[in-house]
């Protein structure tokens, strides 16, 4: 069960209410706790469990996540979310620590959303005619929140530095850059899922600013980052392809035609940066276009 390391952290009366659930409900992608409110469990369904997180109940909770030391994850702290074991990522919420006008830490946490990491590994096998010819194509993943970007993302990363033997696809240097910790689930460095034999990770680090590092220390064959639309991730991702590396991304959009609206995104098609654009819908179907947006596939379902 993905759960079991989630559940050490929980109150023991949560606990005893949310297991039936999750063994019930195998699509719950999120546990949020609010100090003083009743437990809410969402996937595919809702759920407002019977039981409320008390007072008493968060100050634990807050000790088990930090380990009694604020200091020691001051950096999560700043950034509002801590990982654990699994690759499970708490998202926290409380009172905001200023320093110069920047959040530099939180205190008084209150409210916590667990995000579940899961593992679908084999989901990307069906796109393997598009996203690999003669090598790997650089390709853009376009999707809303909770689509499944991440995930797919994660196996395309997997698949590309361990390869495939009987395919004939061989296992590629593999960099990733996990500026939220989603891809891999690193904690103190390292990846709580799989990620492929051949793959290096930098975690917690701003995308444009973590793939020059990989360019320049890794020597990667493929470059992977998660979320991409500032102007200094293009800058990044066009040196990487400058030098031979192929690029495989991720941006928030509900279709293709919202991303390209975006300057970032329409100069980069403009560039012919990517080869392919993988549209994903809520129903977990694909549409995959060209470098020029021409449909090649449509209506590709998770496998």
């Amino acid at each position: 069960m993905p759960y079991e390391a989630i559940l050490p952290y929980l109150p023991e009366t949560i606990v005893q209410a949310v297991t039936p659930i999750l063994k019930k409900d195998t699509h719950i992608e999120e546990i949020r706790l609010r100090t003083g409110q009743p437990v809410e469990l969402s996937g595919a369904e809702q759920y407002f469990l019977p039981v409320v997180f008390t007072e008493k109940e968060r100050l634990a909770f807050v000790h088990k996540l930090t380990k009694h030391s604020f200091y020691r994850l001051e950096e999560q702290l700043k950034k509002g979310y801590i990982t654990i074991e699994g690759g499970h990522r708490i998202g926290l919420a409380g009172q905001a620590v200023l320093k110069k006008g920047l959040i530099h830490s939180m205190t008084n946490l209150s409210f916590f959303n667990i995000r579940v990491a899961k593992e679908k590994k084999g989901i990307a096998r069906h796109l393997l005619p598009v996203l690999y010819e003669k090598g790997w194509e650089s390709t853009l993943l376009i999707g809303p929140p909770r689509s499944g970007k991440t995930t797919l993302l994660r196996d395309i990363a997997r698949m590309a530095a361990s390869g495939q033997t009987e395919l004939g696809i061989p296992a590629s240097k593999t960099s990733i850059v996990d500026e939220r910790s989603e891809i891999a689930g690193c904690l103190n460095g390292v990846p709580q899922l799989d990620i492929g034999t051949r793959a290096d990770v930098l975690d917690a680090c701003p995308k444009s600013e973590g793939m020059m590092m990989m360019i320049r220390s890794m020597s990667p064959d493929v470059l992977i980052a998660d979320e991409i639309g500032r102007a200094e991730d293009a800058y990044a991702m066009s040196e990487a392809l400058n030098a031979g590396i192929t690029v495989i991304a991720s941006v928030h959009a509900h279709s293709y035609e919202e991303a390209i609206r975006r300057l970032v995104i329409r100069e980069i098609k403009e560039s012919g940066m990517f080869k392919r654009y993988i549209e994903i819908k809520p129903n977990h179907e694909y549409i995959v276009r060209d470098q020029h947006g021409k449909t090649l596939k449509a209506a590709l379902a998770w496998p």
